[in-house]
Formats: structure tokens, sequence, C-alpha cells
């Protein structure tokens, strides 16, 4: 127990306060224990020790009584630590991953993107093609200037379908034939 005496400054007045150690007011106070002497410290040293064992069991494993067993706790924190450990470890693969999926969805995000304006630019250009066209009255077709270059004439063979090419008078002559017979 420690006597600390103070002076106030006002009216004079002594204050005494008494200070006392840690273990006494914990009830470890050993008659045998003088302050300061190292028999004292080491005890002192020890309980504020196990009082650490006693909270890192206590947050090791919340659920369960606390474990004054010192091998014990320590091979639980080691456990733990090395569990929590393992799981940053998954975690920060699981981060680059995910950052590289990341970077290549915002890739392809890009190239859609540019794939739409030049979508949208060929859309512009094939409209402004089609209003330039000029539009027949409704009702007159022209017939294609294309298709006139390859229509048959006169005297050529026309194309039949499962046939092949039959001449002219070979047509006129088997229907001919056919409406004798």
């Amino acid at each position: 127990m420690l006597l600390r005496v103070k002076r106030t400054p006002r009216r004079g007045i002594l204050s005494v306060t008494f200070e006392v150690m840690h273990y006494m007011k914990m009830g470890h106070a050993d008659s045998s224990c003088q302050v300061g002497s190292k028999a004292c410290r080491e005890k002192l040293r020890r309980e504020r020790l196990n009082e650490r064992f006693c909270d890192l069991s206590s947050v090791l494993e919340p659920g369960r009584p606390v474990r004054t067993d010192k091998p014990a706790i320590l091979d639980d924190a080691i456990r733990v630590l090395s569990q929590l450990k393992t799981e940053a470890q998954e975690l920060k693969k699981t981060n680059e991953k995910l950052l590289e999926e990341i970077k290549c969805l915002k890739a392809e995000k890009n190239e859609l993107r540019e794939e739409k304006l030049v979508l949208k630019a060929d859309k512009e250009r094939i409209e402004k093609q089609l209003k330039a066209l000029p539009v027949a009255p409704a009702g007159y077709m022209t017939p294609p200037v294309a298709a006139a270059a390859y229509q048959a004439g006169v005297n050529k063979m026309a194309l039949y379908p499962n046939y092949g090419y039959i001449p002219n008078v070979a047509i006129s002559s088997s229907i001919c034939q056919r409406h004798i017979s």
C-alpha cells in the first residue's frame, strides 16, 4: 500500500490518498509479499500472463469455458491462426481471379461498345442509301435491268428443271404429239 500526500492550492489543506496495488485489489494480497520485491514483481507478472492466457482462450473459442492449460491454449491459437492464414490466402487468390475477370469483362464491354457504334454507323448509312433511292409509284413495277440481259431469246434453248436444255422445236413437237395420240 502506498501513501501519497498532496498539497492543494485552496486553503492550504493537505490531501491524502492511498493507492493500492493491482494484486491487492484482486484479493491476492500476501502478507509475506513486500511491495517492490522481486518475488512480488514476478508474481504480478505471472498473474498478468495468466490473465492474458485466459483472455486468449475466451477469444479463441467464445462458447467454451475458459481453459487454463497454457499449452492447449497455445495449440488452439496456432490452429486458429493457421486456419485464418489459409483462409486469407484463399481470399487473396479469389480476389485476384475476380480482378482478372473484371478486367476481361471491361475489355469485352469496350469491344461491344465499339461494335455497337460500328453497327449504328452502318444502319445510318443504309438508311441514307434507302432514302436516296427513287421510289416507283404503287402498282407499277419496272422490270429489273439485270434480268433482261439473262432472258432467253426466241431461238435460244430454255432450261427446264429435271429435263435440262430442251430445244424449242422439240417442245412444240412433243406437245403436238401428245395431243394427237
